[in-house]
C-alpha cells in the first residue's frame, strides 16, 4: 500500500476509529508509543536523557556481557525521527563515540566494522557541528575523544584525528 492510498483510508475513517487505531498502535508498537509520548509531551531534554542511556547500554548492558552497536545506532535514528535542535542530536552522537571509545579502552581491540561504526557516527557529528556553528561547544569534546583513542589499532585514531582536523583546523 503506498502512503497515498494509507491517506485516502484514514480519512474516510471516523474520529472514533481513528483513536482505536491510534490506541493500539500505541499498545502494540513500542516506537509508535515513544513518538506518540514525545508529540504530545515534546520534553527534549528528558527525551535525550533517555537515549542516552539506550546508547550507553548498547555497550555497557544491564545485563549480560557484549556490545550491540546497532542498538546504539537505532537509539540515534529513532532519536533523529522526533527531529530534535541539532544540539542535543549532536550530545547523543557524542554519548555513542564515547561510549565506543570507552569500551574499547575498557576491553581491549574490537574489530574493524565496531571502529568503523564509531568513526561514522564521530564523522557525522562533526559535519552537524560544523554545519550550525556549533564548533565552540565541541570542541573540547571531540578532541578529548582524540585523546582517548591514541593506542588503539586498526587506524581508529588516524580516522578520527582527519575529521576532527579536517573541522577544527
Amino acid at each position: 500500500m503506498s502512503k497515498h492510498d494509507l491517506k485516502k483510508k484514514l480519512e474516510s475513517l471516523d474520529k472514533k476509529k481513528l483513536i482505536d487505531l491510534i490506541s493500539v498502535l500505541y499498545d502494540k508498537q513500542k516506537s509508535v508509543k515513544e513518538y506518540l509520548d514525545y508529540y504530545v509531551n515534546p520534553d527534549e531534554k528528558e527525551a535525550l536523557k533517555i537515549y542516552k542511556v539506550k546508547v550507553r547500554e548498547a555497550f555497557y548492558p544491564k545485563r549480560g556481557f557484549g556490545y550491540k552497536i546497532a542498538i546504539g545506532k537505532k537509539a540515534i535514528s529513532d532519536f533523529r525521527k522526533l527531529k530534535p535542535a541539532t544540539d542535543s542530536l549532536v550530545d547523543l552522537m557524542m554519548c555513542y563515540v564515547e561510549s565506543g571509545v570507552e569500551f574499547t579502552n575498557d576491553f581491549g581491540d574490537i574489530n574493524e566494522g565496531f571502529y568503523a561504526s564509531i568513526e561514522s557516527v564521530y564523522f557525522d557529528a562533526l559535519k552537524l557541528i560544523d554545519k550550525n556553528g556549533l564548533h565552540d561547544k565541541y570542541q573540547s569534546r571531540a578532541y578529548e575523544i582524540l585523546l582517548e583513542t591514541e593506542n588503539i589499532g586498526w587506524g581508529f585514531h588516524d580516522s578520527l584525528s582527519y575529521f576532527y582536523y579536517e573541522i577544527y583546523d
